[in-house]
């Protein structure tokens, strides 16, 4: 029997790695807008609320970015 043990917690990447997810998160807004013009009313409000969450979450992960750029500058303590 194989007993799962936890990894360490590795946040060396952290922000690289919400930094790509806010450059993607940003794509897929730019790429729903391009549908827009080929959507009916009903897709159009859709995409329109889809983006809203979008941009919210990029708020999220941009202040999240600052956290851990802030603790990989104290050294995770």
């Amino acid at each position: 029997m194989t007993v799962n043990t936890p990894k360490p917690d590795d946040r060396s990447d952290n922000v690289e790695r919400l930094q790509d997810m806010v450059q993607n998160t940003i794509e897929n807004i730019e790429a729903a807008h391009e549908t827009m013009q080929f959507a009916s009313p009903e897709e159009r409000t859709k995409i329109e609320e889809k983006n809203k969450r979008r941009e919210e979450s990029i708020a999220d992960m941009r202040e999240e970015i600052k956290d851990e750029a802030a603790a990989r500058e104290n050294g995770y303590k």
